[in-house]
């Protein structure tokens, strides 16, 4: 994902247009899509300010969290149960759709995770 434009070019373009010039002519001024300065003008009348949203990160996940003492209890019951299952059980209890990742994720923020030790490991090489 690209990084976000400066707040200061935001500034400098909402000051522009509301000093008189049009947003396509804003826009080839300061070498941005016309399309992005029509959103940046929008998102301004709209809220008031033009800085730009955060990127990236989880956004659904957290409605996992209402549940998480329950999952936490099923995996403290059964340690062998698998991401999927979990995420079987959610949908069926709860009709909460959730992905195996979701899951994952939700056993990582709760700082639950697999790890490996020497009676789980393969048979090595000699």
């Amino acid at each position: 994902m690209a990084k976000s434009l400066s707040n200061d070019l935001r500034r400098r373009l909402v000051e522009a247009v509301e000093g008189g010039m049009s947003r396509r002519s804003a826009a080839k001024r300061y070498g941005i899509a016309v399309s992005t300065a029509i959103k940046w003008l929008d998102l301004w009348t709209r809220t008031g300010s033009f800085e730009a949203r955060p990127q990236g990160g989880d956004h659904r996940s957290a409605r996992l969290e209402r549940h998480a003492d329950e999952v936490l209890a099923l995996v403290a019951k059964a340690p062998d149960t698998t991401l999927a299952e979990l995420a079987h059980y959610l949908e069926k209890k709860h009709g909460v759709r959730a992905s195996v990742s979701m899951v994952w994720r939700l056993l990582d923020r709760h700082e639950l995770t697999f790890k490996k030790n020497r009676a789980r490991q393969r048979a090595a090489a000699a």
